[in-house]
């Protein structure tokens, strides 16, 4: 066990004489979440708005609640113009995002049941302006029939007709079945600090460990494997005492990129203990994957690049660099990899979760581990000449 341990503080001190540990494991991935982090700041905190312009012909109340609704809307910058020609001239020139016109009469015949039509002007050079008036427009239209067809069920029902006005305002007084609460899916949603932050430690601790069985190669083609051999030591006291030497390298790294994104870039990793169990099991799982990888190869420049190869597919597949869950195929076939399951781990603390939650990505990445580094030991044993 000693000699095991004297091995890994040689490939350790190894490692860190050549500062390419430092290089990988910590300044490239901090830089690129901070890069990533900088570029996107904006995509997550709500900065979209835009500029309406309204026309209300009408004044009635239907017309009167159309309006109401724009103005409560926090993104929305509501202008009034006199005319449809002023609207359509403000959406020309860009002035507007896009402008809403309400004949006279739109509030008389929604009530009466006979429907009736907003006109959305739309600014050509706005598509997601212009997309998200017609979204308000038809959503504010889907109300209105809900309350015509409260309305002509009353009526139906025996309620005289002439009473369909009256019928129409305690149909708008109704509140809605079901409604958002933005407070509550804003907190579970990441913000791209987080995401970045996690993405870039997961993506490059596979190449932070994958230096332990490589090393192996290393010595066997420079000739020093034979004077480890010499002395009396074990081959799995060899290869265990390089693996063991990745496996903490990779463990500081993500430690120290996880403490220094939360307070120099504001990421949000979640619950310590969770964090430190996904790690534990994290740096396992890129061990075991990475050293089965290397002893494919024949010479340290083929382990390089096998490892490189497969390590970057992996971590595009894994949704390191962007969320795949939108792609439900692609999303449930990227569990195959290690990557994936540390992300889903990730991300189910940073958006609140607890460690309970975390259990079936901490087994996966032990299934990861235990297979990865079973093979991958067997497999470095015969790298070693008897």
């Amino acid at each position: 066990m000693r000699r095991g341990l004297a091995i890994a503080l040689k490939d350790l001190r190894l490692r860190i004489r050549d500062r390419s540990a430092f290089i990988i494991g910590f300044v490239v991935p901090f830089g690129l979440a901070g890069i990533f982090s900088l570029t996107l700041a904006n995509a997550d905190e709500g900065s979209f708005s835009a500029t309406f312009a309204i026309v209300n012909r009408d004044g009635g109340q239907a017309a009167a609640g159309f309006e109401d609704l724009l103005r409560s809307l926090d993104f929305v910058t509501l202008r009034t113009a006199a005319t449809a020609q002023q609207a359509e001239r403000l959406a020309e020139d860009g002035d507007v995002d896009a402008a809403f016109v309400i004949p006279a009469g739109f509030s008389a015949s929604a009530t009466a049941g006979r429907g009736g039509e907003i006109h959305v002007i739309a600014d050509p050079q706005s598509d997601v302006g212009a997309l998200v008036a017609r979204s308000l427009a038809a959503s504010y239209g889907s109300s209105i029939d809900a309350v015509q067809l409260a309305v002509a069920t009353a009526i139906s029902e025996g309620a005289p007709p002439s009473e369909a006005a009256a019928l129409a305002e305690r149909a708008h007084a109704v509140p809605t079945a079901a409604a958002l609460d933005r407070n509550t899916t804003a907190s579970q949603l990441l913000s791209s600090k987080t995401f970045f932050a996690i993405g870039m430690t997961v993506f490059f601790v596979f190449f932070t460990v994958e230096f332990g069985v490589r090393s192996l190669l290393d010595e066997r083609e420079r000739g020093t494997l034979a004077r480890l051999l010499v002395a009396p030591l074990r081959p799995s006291w060899i290869v265990g005492g390089k693996v063991g030497a990745g496996y903490v390298v990779g463990l500081v790294s993500m430690g120290t990129l996880v403490v220094a994104t939360s307070l120099l870039l504001g990421a949000d990793w979640g619950a310590p203990v969770g964090v430190v169990l996904l790690m534990v099991a994290g740096v396992g799982a890129a061990v075991g994957v990475t050293a089965l990888i290397a002893t494919l190869a024949k010479t340290p420049q083929q382990a390089a690049g096998y490892t490189s190869l497969v390590t970057v597919v992996l971590g595009l597949f894994g949704g390191t660099f962007f969320p795949i869950s939108q792609a439900s195929f692609l999303s449930g076939l990227s569990l195959i990899a290690p990557q994936a399951w540390m992300m889903r781990g990730f991300q189910d603390l940073a958006s609140g979760g607890r460690v309970g939650d975390i259990w079936p990505s901490l087994l996966a990445l032990a299934l990861f581990a235990g297979v990865a580094a079973a093979v991958a030991s067997t497999r470095a044993r015969r790298l070693i000449p008897r």
